[in-house]
């Protein structure tokens, strides 16, 4: 349950997310969510009138954890394959938590599936200005999300991020 000291429509948000991690999109109900929060259900009402409007909270989020994520890509001077596979574990935060959830719901919700692709164009552009591959950037991406498909099911991932890049710099002499 989120905190009390966490402002109303992040504790309603973070309700949101932990409903479609642990019990999918039908068990999401308002009236869940709002219990979940620990608001009532006007209270939910008052941040997120509709149902759409908590997937559009939930696609904020999921924006802004990519941007601050890819600011951080940009800004780290380490190599790009390393950053990115080093980084695509998921260890549960607020960013990691909005990819699976906008993923729980993605088949079904038009609005996060364009915001998953969005996404993943996002990384693909930002892999762009480093790699000059098309094919590396595919298998680096392929590699990223089935890092943190693993990691959210709680399974280790088989080989370690070092062991990771070194068998893609292999595929790639270049780098």
């Amino acid at each position: 349950m989120p905190s009390p000291q966490t402002p109303a429509r992040e504790r309603v948000l973070d309700a949101y997310v932990s409903l479609l991690i642990d019990a999918g999109e039908r068990a999401a109900t308002l009236d869940a969510v709002a219990r979940t929060a620990g608001v009532s259900k006007g209270g939910l009402l008052y941040h997120f009138p509709n149902k759409d409007a908590l997937v559009a909270g939930l696609i904020e989020r999921l924006d802004e954890g990519v941007a601050e994520d890819v600011a951080a890509f940009d800004a780290d001077d380490v190599d790009p394959i390393d950053y990115f596979i080093r980084t695509s574990v998921n260890e549960n935060t607020p960013y990691d938590r909005a990819i699976v959830a906008t993923l729980r719901i993605a088949t079904e919700n038009e609005a996060a599936r364009n915001a998953i692709l969005r996404m993943r164009q996002t990384w693909r552009d930002a892999l762009s200005r480093e790699l000059d591959d098309p094919a590396l950037i595919d298998v680096v991406l392929y590699v990223s999300d089935g890092m943190h498909a693993n990691s959210s099911l709680d399974a280790q991932v088989a080989m370690s991020a070092q062991d990771i890049i070194r068998t893609i710099r292999k595929l790639s002499p270049a780098h």
